[in-house]
């Protein structure tokens, strides 16, 4: 506790925020900032240590929808890779999340038995397995498989035979998206998107003026995440369920493949604007009357 800064803090509340929503996030940080003041009290911390703690302010029905990672901008990106990293494992990890819109735990998860290119719908298998370090959102509950395109599994299948080292975990598991030591880690996940999110990155401009040449963002892969553009994980999953439900995707249907109610979906996810959601909703209508011939009373 005698060495606790507030780079180490800032670095937790990072890593916390990849899987919290806002309130959540605010809830941790106050506990935490609580904690850390009454630490102060018997000289665990440097005095003053607890103010240095960011805790969000959370407008009222914004939720968790700051951050969004809009399906047109992770299209870019997953065009860029595919031409300049095709089937590295960031590669892959781009793609697997951006067609899927799952949880980077449920990425990190996976084996390479959990993909069934060969299945009747090709597929991931996501699947809870605490028992080896690879536990998933809702447990139980979160199993399921999730298709895949086949342009997905031309790749996947590319990065297995040319790129992906032969290598086991600690548990002797083959797992899908690995580095020489074995499964990367969640973290080395985080630095995949945060990478790749630097907007410098693919299309060489900076929208914050910086110079890319003593940007510690660009200068350091360590420090990436201090790009002002750069996301996490998350921020593609709320991206790929708004442009799901954007395109007319059943609200049901988008909560069984992302294992997410709808509920969570219209509170948390959903960035739609109201007038989105009324054009929708008049197509739906307009259809619906159109087969009914025009009379709601059929």
């Amino acid at each position: 506790m005698n060495d606790l800064s507030a780079r180490d803090l800032h670095e937790f509340q990072v890593w916390r925020r990849e899987d919290l929503n806002v309130v959540s996030e605010r809830t941790q940080m106050s506990t935490l900032r609580v904690f850390i003041k009454w630490c102060e009290t018997i000289d665990a911390v440097p005095e003053g240590l607890f103010h240095k703690i960011n805790v969000p302010n959370v407008p009222r029905g914004e939720g968790s929808r700051e951050k969004t990672l809009h399906a047109d901008r992770v299209e870019e990106i997953v065009e860029y890779l595919g031409t300049y990293e095709y089937a590295t494992v960031e590669h892959v990890t781009w793609l697997i999340l951006a067609e899927t819109g799952i949880r980077m735990g449920a990425a990190h998860a996976l084996d390479i038995d959990d993909y069934r290119p060969n299945a009747e719908t090709p597929h991931l298998n996501i699947a809870h397995r605490p028992e080896t370090d690879t536990p998933i959102k809702n447990g139980n509950r979160g199993e399921r498989p999730v298709a895949i395109s086949s342009e997905v599994c031309a790749v996947i299948d590319d990065y297995l035979d040319h790129q992906r080292p032969d290598v086991t975990d600690e548990h002797g598991r083959s797992p899908l998206l690995t580095s020489v030591h074995g499964r990367v880690a969640k973290s080395t996940i985080r630095t995949y998107i945060y990478k790749w999110s630097r907007p410098c990155e693919v299309s060489a401009e900076c929208p914050h003026d910086r110079d890319p040449t003593d940007c510690e963002a660009v200068v350091d892969l360590d420090s990436v995440s201090k790009c002002p553009s750069s996301v996490t994980p998350h921020p593609i999953r709320r991206g790929y369920i708004t442009h799901l439900l954007s395109s007319g995707i059943p609200v049901e249907v988008v909560s069984e493949r992302c294992n997410v109610s709808p509920s969570i979906i219209d509170e948390h996810y959903d960035v739609r604007s109201a007038e989105r959601k009324m054009q929708q909703r008049q197509q739906v209508l307009d259809e619906f009357q159109l087969n009914n011939e025009g009379n709601f009373c059929n």
